[in-house]
């Protein structure tokens, strides 16, 4: 499944990858500037969440599409339990 994300949702998720990308780079420039543990602990963090909230926005349009997908699958006559596993595949690979 090909992950389509239009508009606002790809700009969010471009401009949260964008922010952690100058977080990353802010850390390595105060590492070796030998700068305080707890600033550099905070930064890190910062880009951490950074980066889970863009792959929490990927996950939800992903999921999103994928549910729409198992509709149409529904309707081309696909089986409901080759659809539940498909779908506990993609949940699982969550984990």
């Amino acid at each position: 499944m090909e992950l389509d994300l239009a508009g606002a949702e790809l700009k969010s998720v471009l401009n949260r990858l964008r922010r952690a990308q100058g977080q990353i780079a802010g850390v390595i420039r105060m590492i070796e500037e030998g700068r305080d543990c707890e600033e550099v602990v905070t930064q890190l963090a910062a880009a951490s969440r950074a980066l889970d909230r863009a792959g929490f926005a990927i996950i939800a349009t992903g999921l999103q599409q994928c549910l729409t997908d198992i509709e149409d699958g529904r309707k081309d006559g696909e089986d409901p339990h080759a659809m539940r596993a498909r779908l506990e595949k993609l949940f699982l690979s969550l984990a």
